[in-house]
């Protein structure tokens, strides 16, 4: 039976040590811009989503590779910290840990990185089989596309073996089998990475709509886009519906869609409307975008209630 106040999330994903250059603007081809400041933040999709859905209650296992250097020890460290399960996470030999090089425009907080994935594609479906009893025993399964395309597959499969409802963030953006697609309870693109998996251009509502509606017709049980400070487009078989997003002030957008995507999972999870799940993920989205950094910028509990009965008052 799930515990609706702490479901249990498995997060099988990726990890990054961010490396965040901030610029006045982001330098044109062959340029060269002075940056003003430099920091190293642990983050990933996958490690930033296990993060945002600890610090919102749930009871969180991370799964994955990293490699044995010390932004591997940076990362399991700070999952230890956030009282995440992390035994099963290996670590590999030959292959470094992953690392993300970004350049954020401190004037507009849009960024641009540059991924390196390194141990992150050595994790393989073999390597899966020996957690079965782990996703087994899940609520719900997070997953994102920082990682070997065989092993999201795999992953995907044994969670329908064993009815576990899969949430996928189909990011870094690329094309999917539709024969994977049909498997997934929740997916969770951007306007960018539903043009890719549709061919329709999202550009307002009604676009999003169409986006939403071609990938329920591939078999996907509910969709949700992400629409930036537009909010996100929901979408199952019965009806679309946009949910307006928070205005906010924009430091760093870095997390933003993992930490919306982690407080999806737990609102999920607690068997909250996707309505209401959604309006919770676009309070959390708000808040990260607020603060510097991956990981450090997710909120707590507490921190979006508040925002939440702020918004209301």
């Amino acid at each position: 039976m799930v515990d609706r106040a702490r479901p249990k999330i498995l997060v099988i994903g990726s990890f990054m040590m961010d490396l965040v250059v901030r610029t006045p603007r982001v330098p044109d081809n062959g340029e060269t811009v002075i940056g003003s400041s430099f920091r190293r933040f642990p983050g990933g999709k996958g490690a930033n989503q296990a993060v945002s859905a600890a610090r919102l209650g749930a009871q969180v296992t991370m799964v994955g590779k990293l490699g044995y250097d010390v932004y591997g020890d940076e990362m399991q460290d700070a999952l230890n910290k956030e009282g995440i399960r992390t035994e099963y996470i290996l670590r590999d030999k030959d292959a470094s840990t992953g690392v993300g090089f970004v350049t954020l425009d401190e004037t507009t907080g849009n960024n641009r990185i540059v991924v390196v994935p390194g141990a992150n594609l050595r994790y393989s479906p073999e390597d899966l089989a020996c957690i079965e009893d782990v996703v087994r025993n899940s609520d719900l399964l997070m997953l994102q596309l920082e990682m070997d395309m065989r092993l999201i597959e795999a992953a995907v499969m044994m969670a329908e073996k064993h009815d576990v409802p899969v949430i996928l963030n189909p990011a870094p953006a690329q094309s999917l089998a539709d024969e994977l697609l049909e498997k997934v309870t929740y997916l969770t693109p951007n306007e960018t990475e539903a043009q890719i998996l549709t061919g329709v251009q999202v550009v307002d509502r009604q676009s999003a709509e169409r986006a939403a509606q071609a990938l329920l017709e591939k078999g996907i049980r509910k969709v949700v886009i992400t629409l930036g400070h537009h909010g996100a487009m929901i979408a199952d078989q019965s009806a679309t519906e946009l949910v307006p997003a928070f205005s906010t002030s924009v430091v760093d957008t870095v997390a933003a869609g993992d930490g919306f995507n982690g407080a999806l999972a737990v609102a999920v999870a607690q068997g909250t409307p996707l309505p209401e799940a959604v309006r919770f993920a676009n309070a959390v989205g708000a808040l990260v975008v607020t603060r510097e950094g991956a990981i450090p910028s997710l909120p707590s509990a507490q921190e979006v209630k508040a925002f939440l009965q702020k918004q209301v008052g």
